[in-house]
């Protein structure tokens, strides 16, 4: 279901061939004048591709494959957290193939692609990228298709049909609200810790968040991309305090962190919960959960009354949990004996 509009314009989705140019009117003369005029690129023995085509596109057409995987998916667009070299799909059938180059991965398979068709289908793509990635990666690509439209939830089931069946644990974990990968991959440690998350919530007085945790917490996903001005930063840190008089704790992760520090961020979070979830709004606290490294469905704990001795502030956004040693009792003096 991908809208053709964002196709990117250097991502040919068919390799010409000689036949093909003959038959849209070029003579073999007229070819190779736009071979040298740089209009046209061969890219193998009567194949082309469009001038200023991305490079690993050329070079799987080289190859005589299509662009596939994660190779794809990041070029128009879709989330990939850590991509391993050049992917590229070649049919089971096919012969006098060159030996995969160094950095080049090749998956064998047969696609529904047209024969001259530069790329594989965005569905074939997906399908093989969860195979090619960690569980957690493969849920922030596929959330990151879903939400830029790429794909539909026909198109999502249809990627679950054609797995593994112990590929459809991660089914439910998928959700197209999130707006980045790194929030799929921060909603996902929210959720391997226990917590009650809540996507895109809107709160008077402050807007839209996007992490409302356990009703207390609000986590935002920093990038530079998004929030490398000053303006941005100033707007942020009065939203912030915005969110503080009302009795939130807004905290910020930056997505160099969640990509590169993914355990050093989980271990960051977890005292904040370890003592049980507190909601300033309905002044209940739930007992910490965990979902493991399997990432089991989140199941909200029954209310109890506030733990003594937490103290809970933020500073400069910046969530700080102490945890305080109960006042200690004054020893009681003997009662004075009879006389």
């Amino acid at each position: 279901m991908t809208n053709p509009l964002e196709w990117p314009t250097d991502l040919p989705r068919l390799v010409w061939n000689s036949s093909m140019l003959r038959d849209a009117g070029m003579s073999r003369r007229a070819i190779d004048s736009a071979v040298r005029s740089g209009a046209l690129q061969r890219v193998r023995r009567g194949s082309y591709v469009p001038a200023g085509s991305r490079p690993d596109l050329v070079e799987s057409a080289s190859l005589g494959g299509r662009l596939d995987c994660v190779s794809l998916l990041e070029a128009v667009g879709v989330f990939v957290r850590r991509r391993s070299g050049l992917h590229v799909q070649q049919e089971s059938h096919a012969s006098r193939r060159p030996a995969a180059p160094k950095g080049v991965r090749y998956h064998w398979r047969r696609s529904t692609a047209p024969r001259e068709s530069a790329v594989t289908d965005l569905v074939e793509a997906l399908v093989q990228a969860v195979r090619c990635q960690t569980p957690r990666d493969a849920v922030a690509t596929l959330d990151s298709a879903w939400h830029l439209g790429h794909v539909d939830e026909r198109d999502i089931a249809d990627i679950f049909v054609r797995l593994p069946h112990r590929f459809s644990v991660l089914r439910g974990l998928l959700d197209r609200r999130s707006e980045s990968g790194i929030e799929s991959l921060v909603r996902l440690v929210l959720r391997s810790i226990g917590c009650h998350v809540e996507l895109q919530v809107r709160i008077k007085g402050v807007g839209r968040v996007d992490f409302l945790v356990d009703g207390w917490l609000i986590v935002e996903c920093d990038s530079q991309q998004f929030h490398g001005d000053w303006q941005t930063v100033k707007r942020d840190r009065r939203r912030d305090l915005a969110a503080v008089e009302r009795g939130f704790v807004p905290i910020r992760l930056l997505a160099e962190d969640v990509l590169f520090h993914h355990d050093e961020v989980r271990h960051s979070l977890e005292p904040s919960f370890a003592v049980g979830r507190y909601c300033p709004a309905c002044d209940a606290v739930g007992p910490r959960r965990s979902l493991g490294t399997q990432l089991r469905r989140y199941a909200p704990g029954p209310a109890l009354t506030p733990p003594r001795g937490v103290d809970r502030h933020s500073i400069s956004g910046v969530v700080h949990i102490a945890v305080l040693e109960p006042p200690a009792e004054r020893p009681r003096h003997a009662a004075p004996r009879a006389r």
